[in-house]
């Protein structure tokens, strides 16, 4: 536990100088606050700008961020002076993992202000369900990239996919049907209801069935390409 505080209290000095990293924490919460107060469109589905980047904010922020920490890290060869001072590979990808899911959960709770306080609850524990899936598939994409730049290169697809998908599923019957097979598309849906009542059978499935790849291809990548 004390080499997963310590890479926690290293990712809080590097996020503070990584601006390209700490923008991505940043800029969907104070958008949503921004809209929220600031526009108002005749007819707007109500917190239409809060559900809608929070299924952008969870798509985006936690797999670009925790693919690029890592790939950067690789490439400065920061991890093998990690490894050679016993931090365990286990420690240092915990370490990551609870340090950008708790920064995400922070600017989902700047996101929470904009709803009623009844369907805070739900909706923080939403959306950390999505922040883990969304970490782990960032994991997968920062272990397989060989550097920084080749963790953007492949994280950019699988991100636009992700965060923008439902938004457009909003506006195309074709397209929606192919991002329900999605955990952001699912979540969006039940945003959109905001309560645990009706919450429908596939929805939870599809999640269970997005959370367990996302685990699988992690240890796939992990076993074959570890933090080398």
């Amino acid at each position: 536990m004390r080499n997963i505080g310590v890479i926690i209290k290293k990712q809080i000095k590097d996020t503070l100088k990584n601006k390209t990293v700490l923008i991505q924490f940043v800029m969907f919460p104070v958008l949503t606050l921004i809209f929220e107060h600031a526009i108002n469109i005749p007819d707007m589905p109500e917190l239409f700008f809060t559900k809608l980047f929070s299924v952008m904010y969870m798509g985006m922020a936690p797999l670009t961020a925790v693919a690029s920490i890592i790939a950067e890290e690789k490439e400065k060869n920061t991890l093998r002076v990690l490894t050679m001072a016993n931090v365990k590979a286990w420690e240092y990808l915990a370490g990551i993992g609870i340090y950008v899911w708790t920064i995400c959960m922070a600017g989902a709770g700047v996101m929470a202000t904009t709803l009623s306080s009844g369907d805070i609850p739900f909706y923080l524990g939403v959306m950390a369900a999505g922040f883990l899936i969304s970490i782990a598939i960032g994991a997968c994409i920062g272990i397989i990239a060989a550097n920084q730049m080749a963790a953007t290169s492949l994280s950019l697809p699988v991100m636009l996919v992700f965060s923008f998908m439902p938004m457009l599923a909003m506006f195309n019957d074709k397209i929606e049907k192919v991002a329900g097979i999605f955990y952001t598309q699912q979540i969006r849906e039940l945003l959109g209801s905001m309560t645990f009542d009706g919450i429908k059978t596939e929805t939870m499935l599809v999640v269970a069935v997005n959370a367990l790849l996302a685990l699988i291809l992690f240890f796939v990548a992990f076993k074959r390409k570890g933090l080398e």
